[in-house]
């Protein structure tokens, strides 16, 4: 399978009602669905309700039960918001009766305005200067389809979790220029519970996901051209991590802000993960 066959597995939703649609269940990954992916999958099927000349801007979710791999992801678009320049949409994701994910996004009509961002991104090395990082294939579906080149070194020999700060994109190109906001939003899922933790933690966990995640789309932005992820803890309190960060392009232009709260139960049997 190449990536434009595994896009069109996840991405082709069967329209059930005018704005109820159904995703197949995605083979060959972990038991647990990727928060990526229900995320992206959710997008898409939002953006079928909205005008193509309207791009998103803005998404809000919520992680409210584990998802299942193996089984279909039903996704129920409602109507928000329909004005002159902006489109709501509300998501919700189930599967058999519960619902795994909630959903806001807002679209915007293109407009004139400023362009402005603060200056001095972070120094890295170009991603042709870093050694390729392959993420393990059974986390997620697209992983085979992913180039990463990661700025720090794996340690005592892992092959994961991964690290921020990173490059990435899709190592193919993506022909549907509808999907890369999407596709965008299933990227800026990957390494974000690592990055909930404290600065230089052992603690090790007895559980730990996200539990939701925004993403502000500031500048179109393509999936398929490298993009710099980084995110970095800012606060943990009550079993919970914060994440904030960004994606840039080569150039250094801001595409993106996104911010994750993460589950983080410290392990009090031994038997826990430090990672």
């Amino acid at each position: 399978m190449d990536l434009t066959e595994a896009l069109k597995e996840l991405f082709t939703l069967e329209r059930r009602a005018e704005n109820r649609f159904t995703a197949d269940p995605v083979a060959g990954v972990m038991p647990r669905s990727f928060g990526g992916q229900i995320a992206a999958q959710s997008l898409w099927a939002a953006s079928l309700t909205v005008r193509r000349e309207r791009p998103v801007h803005s998404l809000h979710g919520h992680f409210l039960q584990v998802g299942k791999s193996a089984e279909p992801l039903d996704l129920d678009v409602r109507w928000t918001r329909e004005g002159r320049s902006f489109s709501g949409r509300h998501v919700t994701a189930s599967q058999g009766g519960r619902t795994v994910f909630e959903m806001t996004a807002s679209f915007q009509v293109p407009e004139d305005g400023e362009d402005w961002q603060p200056s001095g991104g972070p120094d890295v090395p170009a991603p042709e200067e870093i050694t390729p990082f392959q993420p393990p294939p059974f986390f997620f579906k697209l992983a085979p389809y992913i180039d990463v080149r990661p700025m720090a070194p794996l340690v005592e020999e892992e092959d994961f979790p991964l690290r921020h700060p990173y490059w990435i994109r899709f190592s193919s190109p993506v022909q549907d220029p509808a999907l890369h906001a999407c596709l965008v939003t299933y990227l800026t899922d990957i390494g974000l519970v690592h990055a909930s933790r404290p600065p230089g933690s052992a603690f090790a966990y007895s559980g730990f996901a996200s539990l939701d995640l925004s993403v502000w789309f500031h500048r179109p932005a393509r999936a398929d051209e490298w993009l710099l992820h980084t995110m970095a803890p800012v606060s943990n309190h009550g079993a919970r991590g914060m994440t904030q960060g960004s994606l840039r392009t080569r150039d250094g232009a801001l595409v993106a802000s996104i911010a994750q709260e993460t589950l983080l139960r410290p392990d009090r049997t031994g038997g826990g993960l430090a990672f």
